[in-house]
Formats: C-alpha cells, structure tokens, sequence
C-alpha cells in the first residue's frame, strides 16, 4: 500500500477550519527570549535578510561571548543565537541597539519581511526590490497599529522572479516587469491588484492593517491570513477600498497568477556591472562565528536566505572564483550537487526537549556517506537538473523546520527508531538509524529517476 502524502506542517492552516487562538503567539524574538535544552534562544529579525559587516560581527562577538558561538538561519532570513544564559537579555539588547538591529523594541518581533535575495545583483534586468525593504521596515516600526501583528505574519517582496511569493507570506507584494507597477495580494493572487511601485511599501502596509482588523471582527485572534474564518477573509474589492482611503490607486487584475522561482543555486552570480556575488548554503542551516566573519568580511555585505543560504553582493567578477574556493574551503556549500544541497533538520537533541533523538547527528553520519561528490570537471552527478528527493529530519511529529510544498522526503524520529515516508512509496516504520542510508537512497533514487522521464 502507497504511503500517505505527508501531512503539511503544522503552520498551515484549512480554510475550512478556522484557528482559534486563546493566546498571542510565542514566537521567540531578540528581546523574547525561548527557553531551550541547551539554553536559551534568540531570533533576530533582519529584514530581507540584509545585513551590514559591523551588524554582522556584533552578531558574531554577541553568539561567543553569550552563546554557543554558532548563528542559526532560518527559513524567513532571519538569525538565531542559542545556547545564552538566562540573564543575558540586556547585554544582547545593548548589542543588537549598537548594531541598528533593534529600532523599535515594541515591533521587533512583525519585522517579518523576505525579499528576493539576488534582487539588483544579477543580469536578469528585474528591478530592484531592496530599497521597498526599507521602506516597508520604517512603515512597520513607525505605526502603531502594527505592533499587534504575530511574530509569524510575513510580508514577501519580490522582484519578478516568484522566488519568495512561493513561501506563503500573509502579504506579498511582486515587482511588474517594467519596474513602474507592482501586484499586491493576500491570500489569492489570482485577486492581486495594481498599484504603483512607489506606493508598493505602503500599500503592503495597508493590507496588513485590513487583517488586523479583520482579525478583531473575527475574534479568533488569528496569526496568520489562513487562519482567517471564510466570513472574515480578506478580498480584493476590501482592500482596494482601504487603498483608496489611503491615498493609493489600484485596481484589481482578475485572474493573475503568481510568479514561480526557486531558490538561487550555490555558485557565482554575474551581476549587470561587471561584479559578481557568491550564492553559497549553511549546512543544516547552522554556521560557526568563524564561517560567519569570514562572509561577513568579503565585501562588508551579506544577504540571509529563506532557504537557509547566503548571498555575498559586490565582488569583482575576477576574484569571485577564488572567493568561491575559500568559502568551499570553510565548509560552506559551493556546489549545487553537494549532498548537504536537498538536506534540512529541526534542532533535535540536545536542544529541544521533545526530540526523540540527535537528528542532525544522524543527518551528517547519512550526507557523509554520500560523498565523495563529483568534482567540478566532471558532468553533474544528476541529469537534466533532475536531483534527489529533498531529505527533512524531525525529530518528533511536529516536523518543525519543514519548508513548504510536499515533495520531500521525511525522517521522523519515533519512540522505536525512524518513520520515513515519502508520497508514492511504501512507509518504512522504525528504522534504525543505521539502516537508513539505504532506505533512504533507493526512495531518492526511484523518485530522480521517476522525474527525469516525465
């Protein structure tokens, strides 16, 4: 019998099911801290991803001296410091303020914004996307009423490319070809409407406050827009009457569809004026401050990922490659067929208290069996692009960490070893940690060879 197609994470949402919150959300922040196994936790927002060296360094002198000397990414762009001690609230407070990391200590937890990473770096004639980053995060902390959004509220800001719309943010606001017009959308962006770049940040604005009160007609103190009951959802002729009070025009554009992309591939990216930027990934997602420093350094500019990478902007196009070599050399991943590519995990243990086993320890004892990978003069280990099924470890049933869409393959710790399932294969129920290198690489295998056909 064929397995099941894994359940979606738990922050999905049925529309037909609203979520009713008896609480605010406990999403941890900079100032919030999250009490953990292995000490406590600290999420700091950085909007788009965007972070200067002196920023990036405070982070790294903070995570040494308070932490465990390692920076978590995670899948807004966002870092964490774990491993800090109970009393270190204000120390790291005064850092993150001296790094401009915390302007408004009452919002820092709704500056949830991902943004296209390799907007403006590459030669794809997109437009620009960043400066809206700005604009949106001064919008954000500067009204009053935003305050009362969840720490998991997202706003996506795309050049064109349908990178980050694919990450179901709450608001998401995609860059029009020509550079002068931008769809807006929550929900639906088959209801997007119209309206001016320029308007862009503030209409993103706008939109949010249109949940927020919808989310008190509700009563349902909802975090997200899917968790909206259908008598209170959002729609397009709302908030294009909300836009208009504010001083926006727009019109909706039946029918649109959202702009799909992927994830930008580890390697060199040339850019428009005869520089280049370094897309490389953290393995797991978890970098020591040495790896850290050393992207930090390169150019005194570093963009986050949502899928837990790093963009390093501004290298001249000649010296990109051996750049490239020394972030390898790091321990970084260069290569977009390095077995770490398709390989994410929740912390585990010894972190989190209701992990059932060490999952990343597990994870790199199975991606160590993998290699060697092929070297760069040989052809690419996987044809046509075609490459295995994506790995996620969970180290419970709640699969936290698990990023969207539902081919993936999951490895689930249990009280008698490992569930994997993936759809269209039969379920392997409490496998040893030992055998699963091979259980895992014919479910991966079947399946590469399963799309490449199509």
């Amino acid at each position: 019998m064929l397995a099941a197609m894994p359940p979606q994470p738990p922050s999905a949402a049925s529309p037909d099911e609203p979520v009713i919150r008896d609480r605010g959300d406990a999403c941890p922040g900079a100032l919030r801290l999250h009490a953990a196994d292995d000490g406590y936790l600290a999420r700091i927002r950085i909007p788009g991803g965007m972070l200067e060296a002196d920023a990036a360094l405070l982070l790294a002198d903070a995570a040494d001296r308070l932490g465990d000397g390692h920076i978590d990414l995670t899948s807004r762009g966002n870092a964490q410091l774990r491993g800090l001690g109970a009393s270190c609230g204000g120390e790291l407070q005064g850092v993150l303020v001296r790094a401009g990391l915390l302007p408004a200590p009452t919002h820092e937890r709704v500056r949830n914004i991902v943004a296209s990473p390799l907007t403006g770096l590459d030669r794809r004639g997109l437009p620009d996307v960043a400066p809206w980053v700005a604009e949106l995060d001064r919008l954000l902390c500067a009204s009053g009423a935003a305050a009362a959004l969840s720490g998991r509220f997202l706003f996506a800001l795309d050049d064109g490319r349908g990178d980050v719309t694919s990450l179901d943010a709450d608001v998401n606001l995609a860059a029009v070809p020509d550079g002068e017009r931008a769809l807006l959308w929550t929900a639906d962006p088959a209801d997007a409407l119209l309206v001016a770049a320029a308007d862009g940040p503030k209409a993103a604005l706008v939109a949010a406050s249109y949940f927020l009160d919808a989310v008190r007609r509700a009563g349902t103190r909802a975090w997200r827009v899917s968790e909206l009951p259908a008598e209170q959802a959002l729609c397009s002729g709302g908030l294009g009457d909300r836009l208009t009070a504010s001083g926006i025009p727009s019109r909706v554009v039946g029918g649109s569809a959202a702009p799909s992309g992927t994830a930008p591939e580890p390697g060199v990216v040339e850019g428009p004026d005869g520089t280049a930027a370094l897309s490389v990934l953290a393995p797991l997602g978890r970098l020591t401050t040495a790896q850290w420093r050393h992207l930090a350094r390169l150019t005194g500019r570093v963009r986050l990922t949502p899928w837990r990478g790093i963009v390093v902007p501004g290298l001249p196009a000649g010296a990109a490659g051996d750049a490239l070599a020394g972030l390898a050399g790091a321990g970084l991943v260069t290569d977009p067929d390095d077995p770490w590519r398709s390989v994410t995990a929740c912390t585990g243990r010894p972190g989190c208290a209701k992990s059932r086993a060490d999952v990343r320890a597990d994870a790199r004892a199975v991606v160590a069996l993998a290699r060697p990978r092929p070297q760069p003069q040989e052809p690419h280990a996987h044809p046509q692009g075609i490459r295995p099924l994506p790995v996620h470890w969970s180290g419970c049933e709640r699969r936290c960490g698990h990023p969207r869409g539902t081919a993936w393959a999951d490895v689930v710790a249990t009280a008698d070893g490992y569930d994997l399932t993936a759809t269209g294969h039969a379920p392997h129920r409490g496998v040893p940690a030992s055998e699963l290198p091979a259980a895992l690489a014919a479910v991966r295998r079947t399946t590469s060879h399963d799309a490449a056909k199509k």
